[in-house]
């Protein structure tokens, strides 16, 4: 009887297959508790008058992102699991990412205007390449490369 790589791998794919499925789950429930927290937090902000305080409005802003961080990395567990593309997802929830960072941006959060210009320059920097990356994605269908 000659040993045969793939019946000793299909077990470990099996059980990664249902732990990104379980891992997409546990991010479905995460949201569900987001946006019912994100209601929470509007309702507050309206019933107590905060909803012109710029900083209540950018806290509630960054939460939208979260959430919508986390629909990107369950979208993109879904698309691993299935078989299909994750680059575009996955560039697309760093381009979130890096869009609530450069929203909550504060420059008291630095010592010196050195590190502060530093920041601002790496954020830019990388809103950038990551734009153009996704651009360059999105443009570009590669018959032999199915995961761009």
């Amino acid at each position: 009887m000659a040993f045969d790589i793939d019946d000793a791998t299909e077990p470990a794919a099996v059980t990664m297959e249902w732990l990104v499925l379980g891992a997409a789950y546990f991010l479905l429930i995460l949201f569900l508790i987001g946006v019912f927290d994100l209601f929470l937090s509007l309702y507050g902000l309206l019933v107590t008058g905060n909803f012109t305080d710029p900083n209540a409005v950018v806290e509630l802003l960054d939460s939208v992102l979260l959430l919508l961080i986390i629909v990107e990395v369950h979208r993109t567990l879904l698309a691993y699991a299935k078989g299909k593309p994750v680059l575009r997802i996955v560039v697309s929830a760093a381009i979130i990412a890096i869009a609530r960072r450069a929203i909550n941006f504060r420059l008291e959060d630095y010592d010196t205007g050195q590190e502060t210009v530093l920041a601002a320059l790496a954020i830019a920097v990388l809103v950038l390449a990551l734009a153009f990356g996704y651009y360059l994605l999105d443009g570009v269908e590669v018959p032999d490369r199915p995961e761009l």
